[in-house]
């Protein structure tokens, strides 16, 4: 297990500067955005048709000591709107050319989200089955619009030697554990999750238990927290539609690791992950309205890099 970055919070500075200051807090692994969501502040697409991009972009890399854990394309592929959807889609299918050709394993994405009928202008997260209408919107969701997309995309990958890790992601038709589960019995074993437990704990779901229900389709992990507000829960619950600046307000907030939960919590959950197979990367995202990147982006590494032991041939792991 290793600690990398998930570079957007660090968008300003070009990618050489990035490596560089992540080496300082004994990072060298990265995960970076190519387009939609993220941007691609660190890795163009261009590349694609540029035959000297990708060895210089690699060489920028290796001088710095650095690795990637995934390229990033999280969208919208299902949107109503066809222009935006087409947009998105475009990104992601470049994205795992890009990511063939540097040989990297991974890609993450969103699920997407479509809207409630062929003509939509938004898309429609359904999160009750009542009235009856919303049962027929994610029927209607699934079968006609996840289901094809997702078939086709999912074998696109695969042909390509690289797995999509879908982030379980509120808004979006794959949140759960469950959601996840049933997308991947669609689309093939090519597509699995970047486990966020910030998106878990705010729905009461238990991370560490989530993970044990995901062995085996965990791709990539989010490091990053939430912190819960008691006092305000009562009055919002937890689909709290209030910006996340106004924190003094919400029922929850994204943390920096260890703001929400402690190094005990955090043990656990980076050793279940190894005891239920998965021992790559914990991808720091930085998304603390009360912290700025710079701080955030610090403490959570000091933070992770003394909890993960790095296992060493020969060596025993533990945290």
């Amino acid at each position: 297990m290793r600690v990398g970055v998930f570079t957007p919070l660090l968008s300003q500075l070009p990618l050489a500067a990035v490596l560089k200051k992540l080496k300082e807090i004994h990072i060298d692994t990265v995960e970076l955005g190519t387009g939609n969501y993220p941007g691609d502040a660190h890795c163009k697409l261009s590349m694609l048709e540029d035959a000297s991009a990708p060895a210089e972009f690699q060489r920028v890399l290796s001088d710095h000591g650095a690795t990637i854990s995934a390229l990033s394309c999280h969208g919208n592929a299902l949107h109503p709107n066809k222009t935006r959807a087409q947009q998105d889609r475009e990104v992601s299918r470049k994205t795992i050319l890009l990511a063939e050709k540097l040989g990297i394993p991974v890609v993450v994405d969103f699920s997407g989200c479509p809207g409630d009928s062929p003509h939509a202008t938004a898309p429609n997260w359904v999160t009750c089955p009542w009235p009856p209408d919303y049962l027929t919107v994610l029927d209607w969701q699934w079968n006609e619009v996840v289901a094809p997309y997702w078939i086709e995309h999912a074998k696109f990958a695969a042909d390509h030697g690289v797995k999509i890790a879908i982030e379980m992601h509120p808004g979006f038709v794959v949140y759960s554990p469950e959601t996840m589960l049933k997308l991947r019995s669609i689309a093939g074993s090519s597509v699995g999750c970047n486990f966020d437990p910030s998106h878990l704990f705010w729905q009461n779901i238990d991370p560490i238990a989530a993970v044990r229900v995901l062995e085996g389709v965990i791709f990539h992990v989010h490091a990053k927290d939430t912190q819960l507000y008691p006092v305000n829960l009562p009055r919002t619950g937890v689909l709290d539609t209030k910006p996340y600046t106004e924190k003094r307000e919400r029922g929850w907030i994204f943390r920096t690791c260890g703001y929400g939960h402690g190094a005990e919590w955090w043990a656990e959950f980076i050793s279940t992950l190894r005891m239920f197979g998965y021992d790559s990367v914990l991808s720091i995202e930085h998304e603390d309205s009360l912290l700025s990147p710079e701080e955030g982006l610090t403490k959570a590494a000091n933070f992770l890099n003394g909890i993960v032991i790095r296992e060493q041939p020969g060596a025993a792991w533990w945290v």
